[in-house]
Formats: structure tokens, C-alpha cells, sequence
């Protein structure tokens, strides 16, 4: 990695669309016919545990299934030539499953759960099923180690300082209209390289020029990796 350009990517639903994981902002609001503030808000939880945790097991079905597509293949092709770090707001595994080595994910994991008090107990639990009365060791209700609405987001300091240590930073497949991601432009360096990718013109000003390339993900990121040949 010595010597490489820090390249970092951030990632939305976007890119995982096309391996067939719906997005929630494409139904106004709904995700899966539910209402999101149902199954991805704290208060969700508070009032039907039992309906976020169902929600959540579909959700693991239909990623076993689903398979990483051109653009998560892609970005693991520029650790050839880039460091690649990715900051996703996805809570699926398809980077990983790509083979991309370096992924932070803000918004949590698909595939892992937590204790409901101790949130430091974080449990890998693939594609199984989560249900009411399953426990953590200090014998409270497991939830889905997801960052809902409302919630905090820890990892955003370290997705700060990744971006500004960016030589180029790459935006795929996301509006740029949910904080607290969406304020990591701001940590770019002035001199960095900004491309985005999208297949819609997002609307928001980055107060600051950038590369537009409007495409889905999967042929975005084969016009990016044409446009950084001259960076490595």
C-alpha cells in the first residue's frame, strides 16, 4: 500500500440495486411494502420488536441470495493500483463477499446483532433468524445490529478522517441527503478529486466542482476506472 493513492469510496443503495436489494427511497418511503419509520427507527423497536426482527430475518434471506455485482467487482479491481477504503451506508455484505478488504460500514451489519443494553456485545450470525427471547450472554433481548433512524452514528469520526486523507474520493450510488453521511464532503481536501457516480443528477450542491459520470453503478465504475489510469 506504500506509495499507493488513498482512494476512498463512498457507497449508498445505489450500487447494491442492481444485485436486486431494493432501496427504501424507492417506494416514497417504503421498504419492502413497510413503513420505514416501522422497521428502521428506535421507536419502531419500542413499539413492535417483534415485527423489526421479522423484517430484518427477510431482509437476511434475500441477501444469501443476492450476489455482488460489475460495481462492487470493479472497486475491488482498483486495489491493484489505489489504498481503497470504502465507507458504505449499505448494511449488506456485498463488498465483502467481492473480496474488497477495507470496508466501513456506518450504518451497521446485515449479518450481526446486538444486545439491546450492552451494545458493546456484537454477535456474528450470518443468515440465521433472529427472534424474541434469543439473548446475549448477559441475558438481554438481541436486536439487529443496525443504526436506525434517530440513532447515533459511531462510526462517522472514522469515516471523517478516512475522507480527509483522500488523494481522489468517489461517491456511488447514494442522494447525499442523509446526514450525518452526507456531511463527509465536507472533510475533503480542497486539492482532492471528487467523481460521482449516479444514474440521476442528485440536485445537491457540493460547493465545490466534481466529475459527474451519470450511470447506474456497474458501468460507472467501468468509466471511472478509465478515468483513473492517470492518478496511479
Amino acid at each position: 500500500m506504500q506509495g499507493m493513492k488513498k482512494l476512498v469510496v463512498l457507497t449508498g443503495s445505489g450500487i447494491s440495486s442492481e444485485s436486486g436489494l431494493k432501496t427504501f427511497r424507492e417506494a416514497g418511503g417504503l421498504w419492502e411494502n413497510y413503513d420505514v419509520m416501522e422497521v428502521a427507527s428506535y421507536n419502531g423497536w419500542l413499539a413492535n420488536p417483534g415485527l423489526i426482527l421479522r423484517f430484518y430475518n427477510e431482509r437476511r434471506v434475500q441477501l444469501k441470495d443476492a450476489m455482488p455485482n460489475a460495481a462492487h467487482k470493479g472497486l475491488v479491481e482498483l486495489e491493484a493500483f489505489f489504498d481503497v477504503t470504502l465507507i458504505t451506508q449499505n448494511v449488506d455484505n456485498l463488498h465483502e463477499r467481492a473480496g474488497s478488504h477495507n470496508v466501513v460500514h456506518l450504518h451497521g451489519e446485515l449479518t450481526k446483532v446486538r444486545s439491546t443494553v450492552n451494545e458493546m456485545l456484537v454477535y456474528d450470525i450470518g443468515y440465521k433468524d433472529i427472534v424474541m427471547g434469543d439473548l446475549c450472554e448477559e441475558g438481554h433481548q438481541l436486536r439487529p445490529h443496525i443504526v436506525w433512524f434517530g440513532e447515533p452514528v459511531p462510526a462517522i469520526e472514522l469515516a471523517s478522517r478516512l475522507v480527509a486523507q483522500a488523494d481522489i474520493f468517489v461517491v456511488i450510488g447514494t442522494s447525499l441527503l442523509v446526514y450525518p453521511a452526507a456531511g463527509l464532503v465536507s472533510y475533503v481536501p480542497m486539492d482532492t478529486p471528487i467523481f460521482l457516480i449516479d444514474p440521476n443528477d442528485p440536485g445537491v450542491s457540493m460547493h465545490r466542482p466534481y466529475q459527474f459520470i451519470q450511470e447506474k453503478a456497474g458501468k460507472g465504475v467501468e468509466i471511472l476506472k478509465q478515468k483513473l489510469e492517470k492518478y496511479r
